[in-house]
Formats: structure tokens, C-alpha cells, sequence
């Protein structure tokens, strides 16, 4: 039987169709808690850009120290203040946007001393963040969706042991607990390597900036090397970490528009591309950029 040849539309829809075969819709993910003058969690989700927001930071535990909450002047964790973001949080789950907590930080005082100083750690977690034995936490009595590891100092050891542990808290309690990471783009991370390659992590911000041998800046190759080895970790998803504005990083910045006609083309066709994580919400209210890229991520 001959075969008749597609009308221009036929073909336009064939390419479109195929256009979508090989990209993958993302998400944005948005790190909040550090700086005053931001909006608050509640307007954050409202907002609509954000399929996650990572609430920064427990830069204090581990090594028998007492932990404790850092969200800038938010709040107040000492005086029981930061329970009022409960309702703010719930508000966020209730849009469907996933809460977690970042662990960690570029300044702070934490570190894991052995498998069960790791497993201390993790039960803190659990009972006062995620749904555990606490009915009310630092936060108040919300139960986030995860544990976001921002490891930038200290030891590289027995951050896996504290994956595992949570893992299977969530898992044994009944409550699934989302892990991510925010490893520097250097390959592999010094500090969230060996956590990440436990097979546990659901996501992987890469911070692809303040490194100047991987971000955009230092060429199509050098980036693209970089991707494809974060590509290779065995993660569910994994994100082109950014800074919202040139404010927020020393270097590694991206206009919007370079962005998204330039840099996300060359990586939304891979399987694991989960979207863009911006450093940070404070920056994003001042420059728009969620909100300039949102419809093309």
C-alpha cells in the first residue's frame, strides 16, 4: 500500500511529540531561612514557582552537641519561637510543595564522630522533625518531608551511616523520608560523596556555582563534563543548582534568558533531570528569577 505523505500539521505534531519524548519537564527548588527580609514560607508557596523548599539551617550536631536551629531572625528556636512556622509549613504541603530541612551549611559547628553518634543524630531528627516520638519540635508539631545534606566542612565520614539511619526510620515508622544533597560541582563531592553513592538520595542540587572550573562560565565542556558525571550517581533526580541573583554567589551567576536559551537545552534531555535549585529565596524576591525561567525548566 503506498504511503501517504504527513501534511504540515501532521509533521508539526510529530515533532512536537517527539520534542517531548526527549525532554523532561522540572521543577524549582528553593532554599529558604537565612536572610532577613524574605517573604515568608507561607507566600513562598503561594507563589507557585517552588516544588520544594529546603529550610536552612541545623548548622549545630553531632559530636554530642546539643543541636540547634538556625533561621536567621525568623525566628527564635531558644525561645520556642520557630513553632509558629508550623502553620506556615503545613500551608506549604497542604500546595503540595515538599519541606525539608538542610542540614549543615557553609558556617556552623557539626560533624559525625562514629556510626552511633550517626545514629543519634538521625533519632534527633526523627523525633523532633519528621514525625517521631516528639509531638512538638523546634518547628512545632509539623512532620517534613526530608533531611537536605548541605555538608561543606569538617569530616567526610559516616554522613552514609546517617542516610541509611534515616532511611530506615522513615521506613520502619511508616513515613517515607525524602533525602537530598547539595554537593559542590567539583566531581566527586569531598564531603557528600559517600553519602550520595549509598543509592539512598531522592534528589541532588549541584551547586554549580563559587566553582569556577565546572559552572557555565568556564565553557560548554567543562560544564557539560560535570553534568554527565553528577548524571552518573546513583540518585533519583538531579538539579542545576544556581544562584537567584549575582548577589548571592561570588561567582557562577546566569542571566535568565542565557539560561534558558542556552543551558537548559543542553541538559533536559537527560532522564535524570529534575529542574533548577536557586540559592535563595531572599535573593529570588529581588531579581524574579523563578519566576523568568519557571515556564521553561
Amino acid at each position: 500500500m503506498a504511503s501517504r505523505a504527513l501534511t504540515p500539521f501532521q509533521l508539526t505534531a510529530t515533532l512536537f511529540v517527539a520534542l517531548l519524548a526527549t525532554c523532561h519537564a522540572g521543577s524549582i527548588a528553593v532554599y529558604w531561612g537565612q536572610n532577613d527580609g524574605e517573604a515568608s514560607l507561607a507566600e513562598t508557596c503561594a507563589s507557585g514557582n517552588y516544588k520544594f523548599v529546603i529550610l536552612a539551617f541545623l548548622p549545630k550536631f553531632g559530636k554530642g552537641q546539643t543541636p540547634e536551629l538556625n533561621l536567621a531572625s525568623h525566628c527564635d528556636p531558644s525561645s520556642g519561637g520557630c513553632r509558629s512556622q508550623s502553620k506556615d509549613i503545613k500551608a506549604c504541603q497542604r500546595r503540595g510543595v515538599k519541606v525539608l530541612l538542610s542540614i549543615g551549611g557553609g558556617d556552623g559547628s557539626y560533624g559525625l564522630s562514629s556510626p552511633g553518634d550517626a545514629r543519634q543524630v538521625a533519632m534527633y531528627l526523627w523525633n523532633n522533625y519528621l514525625g517521631g516520638a516528639s509531638s512538638s519540635g523546634p518547628l512545632g508539631d509539623v512532620v517534613l518531608d526530608g533531611i537536605d545534606f548541605d555538608i561543606e566542612l569538617g569530616s567526610a565520614k559516616f554522613w552514609n551511616n546517617l542516610a541509611r539511619d534515616l532511611k530506615d526510620l522513615g521506613k520502619n515508622g511508616g513515613n517515607t523520608v525524602l533525602l537530598s544533597a547539595a554537593p559542590q560541582c567539583p566531581f566527586p563531592d569531598e564531603w557528600d560523596g559517600g553519602a550520595i553513592s549509598t543509592g539512598l538520595f531522592d534528589f541532588v542540587w549541584v551547586q554549580f556555582y563559587n566553582n569556577e572550573e565546572c559552572q557555565f562560565s568556564a565553557g560548554r565542556k567543562a560544564f557539560m563534563d560535570a553534568w554527565k558525571k553528577w548524571e552518573s550517581v546513583p540518585a533519583g533526580k538531579i538539579f542545576l543548582g544556581l544562584p537567584a541573583s549575582k548577589d548571592a554567589a561570588g561567582t557562577g551567576f546566569i542571566p535568565a534568558s542565557e539560561l534558558t536559551s542556552r543551558v537548559l537545552p543542553l541538559i533536559k534531555g537527560s532522564p535524570k533531570y529534575g529542574g533548577v535549585m536557586l540559592w535563595s529565596k531572599f535573593y529570588d524576591d529581588r531579581t524574579g528569577y523563578s519566576s523568568a525561567i519557571k515556564s521553561d525548566v
